[in-house]
């Protein structure tokens, strides 16, 4: 039944995509990126100087450990070292998180035909994620090139190593010399990348299925605080460990300090100099810095949708 008219939509309506769009999604995940992104960004930089770090160029730095790497940034590059890169990642993450829940609600929705009591199973929330996660590849992915050259321009004690004056000049100078095409490098592990959103959002899913049916709770019921933060947490680790690699593989492919002939030629590079161990390079540093941001992003997408998606009920009904 439609709130504001009292009349059942038509079959055809409810086939339309884009009428179980909902704008609240994009805010709460616009806003719950852009505030894990703030607070855990320095982890970021460090990740990324880790992953493309093949021990065989001494273009970027070599950090001995996680400290190691913290210590060496600040005392080289200063607060600011630990931040770099920091103004396409907020705009990278907030647009991301925000497209990735607009797509994958409305997709969601979609599949129960607008009633969200309608219960999912396992290959419907990883073909939504899935579906969400490539849209917003494709218009996020020049975000995520300029955020990984802008991370990987540092100081070190001899020598400043820097191509670009911030964000914009970043853009501007990427498709001056490289064109559209440099927007897009890293495009191809980041469409394999797609399955670790669609691991996770399906992981997170069932967990929350499980736990309204064993409690005999309404489907899309709002959960407590904890509850969100173990679902997420647990998602995030599956689908870390579960698809790593393809971060890696697109790390190295955006590095403007060493160039590969392909995402095969960087793959075949990784194993042949470097083994499986290559291809997990980072991960404990991505592991401390995107358990406590799923965390926070779903908790903060969580509280403040339901908020929206009340108010706006409430203010339906009120009209």
């Amino acid at each position: 039944m439609s709130a504001v008219t009292g009349k059942k939509p038509a079959a055809s309506d409810q086939l339309r995509l884009l009428d179980h769009i909902q704008l609240e999604h994009l805010v709460a995940g616009t806003i719950a990126g852009i505030t894990s992104t703030l607070a855990l960004h320095p982890l970021d930089v460090l990740k990324i100087r880790f992953a493309v770090h093949d021990g065989r160029s001494n273009a970027t730095p070599k950090y001995n450990s996680i400290l190691s790497g913290f210590g060496t940034i600040y005392r080289n590059e200063g607060f600011r070292g630990l931040y770099r890169g920091v103004t396409p990642n907020i705009w990278g993450a907030g647009s991301s998180w925000g497209l990735y829940f607009l797509f994958y609600n409305a997709t969601k929705n979609y599949m129960q035909k607008g009633n969200p009591s309608t219960v999912l199973g396992p290959a419907s929330h990883l073909l939504a994620a899935a579906q969400s996660g490539f849209a917003t590849l494709l218009l996020t992915n020049p975000l995520w090139v300029v955020k990984t050259r802008l991370c990987l321009e540092y100081c070190t004690e001899t020598r400043r190593v820097t191509q670009y004056n911030g964000m914009m000049d970043c853009l501007t100078k990427i498709y001056a010399i490289e064109g559209i095409k440099g927007y897009y490098k890293g495009l191809v592990p980041g469409i394999f990348g797609i399955s670790h959103g669609a691991v996770q959002f399906m992981v997170y899913e069932e967990m929350k299925k499980v736990y309204y049916h064993y409690y005999n709770l309404p489907a899309a019921s709002k959960l407590g605080t904890i509850e969100y933060l173990t679902f997420s947490a647990t998602s995030k680790l599956v689908a870390a460990f579960a698809t790593y690699p393809y971060q890696v593989v697109r790390a190295r492919l955006q590095n403007q300090h060493h160039h590969y002939d392909g995402t095969l030629d960087c793959i075949r590079q990784t194993w042949q100099y470097e083994g499986w161990r290559g291809f997990y390079k980072g991960l404990s540093t991505n592991l401390l810095r995107v358990t406590p941001a799923t965390m926070i992003t779903f908790w903060t997408y969580e509280n403040i949708s339901h908020l929206l998606l009340k108010r706006d009920k409430t203010v339906v009904l009120s009209t």
